[in-house]
């Protein structure tokens, strides 16, 4: 257990270099990636959303893809639609 406690703390560490000032919104993210759930990061323009939606899948060893959305958009907009 400790040693995942461990990884755990050295990923928030590793995300909060890049994204300095933030650790609460840094432990969310790294919350909803253990928990495998969606994440949805909302905030002012310029305040380091893609930064972090950047820094928390390359501190892991992953790929990052980003899409934007705006209030018009629905799932099937993103995912698409089998007719």
């Amino acid at each position: 257990m400790s040693r995942t406690l461990d990884l755990i703390h050295r990923l928030e560490e590793n995300v909060s270099r890049a994204l300095v000032g933030k650790p609460e919104v840094v432990r969310l993210a790294v919350v909803g990636l253990l928990a495998r759930g969606p994440l949805l990061i909302e905030d002012l323009p310029g305040v380091g959303r893609t930064t972090l939606a950047a820094a928390l899948p390359r501190s892991i060893g992953v790929g990052f893809q980003r899409s934007q959305f705006n209030s018009g958009m629905l799932p099937p907009d993103a995912l698409g639609v089998s007719i």
